[in-house]
């Protein structure tokens, strides 16, 4: 090639570089202006879906299922959410079970402090009295059935103890739905490619991952966060889950529960966050929830629970003690 022919590519490409280098400033004074102005555009991936990465939170006082004595009232005057805000320990304190974890309770350690700003007495949006529907009668049973004993097979300990999940008061932090946990420690990492979008807990250290456009396995298959499949419809993401272990059971679900997420961004700040839940063998209908997940600057922390845990080999021992000392004792 000649030298000219050579000064000519060159060029070409240095016009190319040049084009382009504009266009993608241009583009970005545009959203810049437009974000300035008030007008904010949704965050897009390069494969041109709504970015959903980064870290989120969805602490909130707003309590899961309507209160009784709210029973009628779809939302708080501004008035009684900042009392509700107030009254939201005394309140945890009072319906935890456990005495010890009740007296430890304060707000250093509950992240927690705000009504949503839709300022609803419920997340539960659907049925309309904001609250679970009715439980089968198979579900009753499940409830009332005695448990195996925890002090004679390590399996039937309950993963919280096993520090392997976190489930407290029903709800979960890893598995869906996704409901905030009342004792806090509700921080999420999103991770997004064109195939897999990854969620990641703090508490526990749990990653779900949801496989983009897959198919679920055979029900024989059975995990504890459950099988997630996604899909976009439009700019919502949409994360189908079944395939659920009878050991994380969400408000005494069966292995059939069915969960459909809906992940859309709101604005710069904000993920809504809808779920509908059917379990044919729990509830007499579906129900659906709506939780803001809002960004967050907190960073998330290893969540170190299985150093220092003597919880399963102090409870397996000390059965042990128990069966000796019996075994002394005169008939």
């Amino acid at each position: 090639m000649t030298i000219a022919g050579r000064r000519l590519i060159a060029c070409a490409s240095a016009a190319v570089v040049f084009l382009t280098c504009g266009h993608q400033l241009v583009a970005q004074r545009s959203v810049e202006r437009s974000q300035s102005a008030g007008a904010w555009q949704v965050p897009r991936t390069p494969d041109g879906h709504p970015d959903l990465q980064g870290f989120w939170t969805n602490n909130t006082a707003t309590p899961f299922q309507r209160p009784t004595e709210l029973a009628g009232k779809e939302f708080f005057t501004e008035a009684e959410a900042a009392e509700y805000e107030r009254t939201a320990l005394d309140r945890l304190v009072k319906e935890t079970d456990d005495d010890k974890l009740a007296a430890d309770l304060n707000y250093d350690y509950l992240d927690y402090r705000k009504v949503g700003e839709s300022r609803r007495t419920s997340l539960i949006v659907d049925p309309p009295a904001g609250r679970l529907p009715d439980l089968l009668p198979q579900a009753r049973q499940r409830a009332t059935a005695k448990p195996p004993s925890s002090s004679d097979d390590p399996e039937v300990i309950g993963l919280d103890e096993r520090c392997l999940l976190a489930v407290a008061l029903g709800s979960s932090n890893s598995s869906p739905p996704i409901v905030p946990n009342p004792f806090g420690q509700n921080f999420y990492q999103i991770v997004q490619t064109p195939q897999y979008v990854i969620i990641f807990s703090e508490l526990v250290h749990d990653a779900r991952i949801v496989r983009m456009n897959g198919k679920h396995p055979p029900a024989s298959v059975q995990n504890w966060l459950g099988d997630s499949i996604g899909r976009w419809e439009g700019d919502t993401l949409v994360v189908d889950t079944t395939n659920f272990s009878a050991k994380t059971r969400f408000y005494g679900s069966s292995e059939r529960l069915h969960v459909v997420e809906r992940f859309s961004r709101a604005d710069q700040n904000t993920i809504q966050y809808r779920v509908t839940v059917d379990d044919p063998e729990t509830w007499v209908s579906s129900w659906t929830a709506e939780i803001p997940f809002k960004a967050t600057g907190n960073r998330i922390f290893e969540y170190a629970c299985h150093e220092a845990n003597y919880a399963m080999a102090g409870i397996l021992r000390g059965a042990r003690v128990a069966e000796r000392e019996a075994a002394t004792k005169p008939n």
